[in-house]
């Protein structure tokens, strides 16, 4: 079946990025564009970036955060941002670096049990116009925080002397002491509102099939009330209940927003990258296509209610929930102006729809995909694939695939992927004691992408997008252990190293694509920097000659009107480039004193353009800070 676009709206808006110098997003603007119009740094003067000041974040706590995927706010010479495994919040000047203010909460047990202790992705600024600014802060333990945003100090009117327990504000009860809830992203604030999308934590082995929906709730941002809940599990006579078999959704948990939200201003439509239900990896217990898990959901955000929906993933057991925020971009499809939405995709894909209809921008397909055979389980015969754009990465894995770069490699892979099942995109979980004597399933895309978090960036004036990718690797295996949980099947935890310590697949290992969003044609694909040290300088590839691999990472990436900016990503080496947007040629690669770990941002203070990242090495000891990056004034 394919679904073709229908009409299109009128009278919305144009996605411009930021345009004002400051960054109040954490990616940028609502519609999570990540660009920004400034010009200061340019192809001629990138290379001349220095490091101007940094940001320790050593001392918060016991226990150093090594990787921050933290990105600042800067508001009228500010940065507001979250650090440490407490996610305190701290602000900075941003032309220096000096601390101004700290606050931290500690959520004591509650907190140290919390599923995604980390300092999370940042914060959420709002704003009255009145002189009233608050800074929005969700901890660890899932309790909402707002603060004065000049002194630090909590707003003694908002919830409970500035603190919101959100776990109360669920429709049905949860534990307090429920460890499984948490976010590690901001709110998203539109008007008097602050818009949450929780998730739970990982849940390859769920203790039971019994779980929490992660429902979206709005709070008001003056007084913590709660002001509307979607429930991402429907009740009982809602819309989408159907599609859970035998009533299993009054048992279904999870299906949240673990990735950060997108907002249509002026439409007034705030759009939700859900994730998978519980659990991730067999579904038994919830036969049907289960909505609105792994779906793009559009809402009235005043009120909630659901506008439309696409679901990316039928009965997910896959875990390819929507791993990062749709992004809102203005194109011209066939001559027609269209306002649209793009959720990027664990699997590589590239979902474009108008952001007003839902209609798609190009036909969606649903395709045939292998069926299970593990027992209770009856995965959905088909899968939507987009006609356009192309696939970012590779998708699924085939002996073709293995690495090859030397006989013995190829030899050694071979090897090593006859122990497991290899096929399509879609191809199922199966037993860790399987018949046909496999022990799992290779899935590529793995869990963790193809595409995650880092989401994309866009060039507002051309309408060209850009992603960066890996090509990962999961191992889709199930047992059964009733002694670990009453869920019939859970995740084995089988891993596989690769030849030697090098990848399984071929090269690139990470990929920087281009695509022209009115086409949904590519235009480049690059690997993500070089080749890496440890690849280049491997024992077992002495002599041999190969174009370069990339990093096994993804580019976190920001544009401008001049250059595609992108820190290699974590686990790579330390490095900042500066791309041709048109060519994807570097044109300046800036080393660092640590690696990159979060997406950048970029504004004006003082004359002066900056870029700024966290930044941090496990291996080197180094716990994650942030850098600022600027020209020296003889290069502006």
């Amino acid at each position: 079946m394919a679904v073709c676009l229908l009409m299109l709206a009128a009278n919305v808006s144009a996605q411009q990025g930021v345009s004002d110098g400051e960054w109040r997003h954490s990616n940028g603007d609502a519609g999570a564009t990540r660009y920004a119009a400034l010009d200061q740094i340019t192809a001629a003067n990138a290379g001349d970036l220095r490091v101007a000041w940094e940001w320790a974040g050593a001392n918060f706590g016991p226990t150093p955060e090594f990787k921050s995927e933290t990105t600042p706010l800067m508001v009228d010479g500010v940065l507001y941002f979250s650090a440490g495994l407490r996610r305190d919040v701290i602000a900075i000047n941003a032309g220096t670096g000096e601390t101004l203010w700290i606050h931290r909460f500690d959520e004591g047990a509650r907190g140290l049990a919390a599923p995604r202790r980390n300092s999370g992705r940042g914060v959420s600024y709002w704003t009255d116009g009145q002189g009233d600014e608050r800074i929005f802060v969700i901890t660890p333990g899932f309790h909402l925080i707002a603060l004065d945003a000049a002194t630090g100090l909590p707003m003694p009117n908002f919830g409970n002397d500035g603190i919101v327990d959100m776990k109360r504000g669920f429709d049905q009860p949860v534990a307090l002491d429920e460890q499984n809830l948490g976010s590690s992203s901001p709110g998203m604030v539109f008007e008097d509102l602050i818009i949450v999308g929780p998730a739970m934590a990982g849940s390859g082995r769920p203790a039971s099939q019994v779980g929490v929906p992660s429902h979206i709730t709005a709070w008001d941002t003056r007084t913590g009330e709660r002001r509307w809940i979607f429930h991402t599990v429907p009740k009982p006579g809602e819309f989408g209940y159907d599609t859970w078999e035998n009533d299993s959704a009054q048992i279904g948990g999870n299906a949240g927003a673990w990735a950060p939200l997108a907002l249509d201003e002026e439409l007034g439509y705030v759009y939700l990258p859900l994730e998978v239900a519980t659990s991730d990896y067999y579904g038994g217990h919830r036969l049907g296509d289960n909505l609105f898990s792994s779906s793009l959901v559009c809402l009235d955000a005043r009120t909630g209610e659901r506008v439309w929906h696409f679901q990316t993933v039928h009965h997910d057991v896959y875990e390819y929930d929507n791993p990062s925020a749709p992004i809102l971009m203005d194109v011209t499809v066939d001559g027609l102006e269209v306002p649209a939405v793009v959720q990027l995709t664990k699997q590589s894909l590239v979902f474009a729809f108008d952001r007003v209809t839902g209609d798609p921008l190009w036909p969606i397909e649903e395709l045939p995909v292998p069926a299970s055979d593990v027992p209770g389980e009856r995965t959905s015969p088909t899968q939507p694939f987009p006609t356009k754009p192309a696939p970012l990465d590779q998708q699924g894995a085939t002996e073709d695939d293995l690495i090859d770069l030397t006989p013995e490699l190829r030899a050694e892979a071979l090897e090593i992927a006859g122990r497991f099942r290899l096929g399509p995109l879609y191809a199922s979980p199966s037993l860790a004691e399987a018949d046909d004597g496999t022990i799992g399933t290779f899935q590529v895309p793995g869990t963790a992408g193809g595409a995650l978090w880092e989401g994309g960036a866009v060039d507002v004036e051309s309408g060209v997008l850009y992603v960066g990718t890996t090509t990962g690797l999961t191992v889709l295996s199930l047992t059964h252990d009733p002694d670990a949980s009453d869920v019939e099947y859970i995740s084995a935890g089988v891993r596989v190293a690769g030849p030697q310590g090098l990848p399984l697949f071929k090269p690139p290992f990470g990929r920087i694509t281009a695509i022209d969003m009115n086409t949904g044609e590519h235009l480049w694909m690059k690997p993500n920097g070089g080749t890496p040290a440890a690849i280049r300088n491997h024992p077992a590839l002495a002599g041999v000659d190969f174009p370069p691999t990339g990093s096994r990472t993804r580019a976190l990436l920001l544009a401008t009107p001049t250059l595609l900016f992108a820190g290699e990503g974590w686990g790579g080496e330390p490095y900042f480039r500066a791309y041709d947007k048109a060519s994807g040629e570097i044109v300046a690669e800036i080393e660092l004193p640590a690696t990159v770990s979060s997406l950048p941002m970029t504004y004006m203070h003082d004359g002066t353009q900056f870029i700024v990242f966290a930044a941090g090495d496990r291996r080197t000891g180094q716990p994650g800070k942030l850098l600022a990056l600027a020209l020296p004034d003889d290069s502006q």
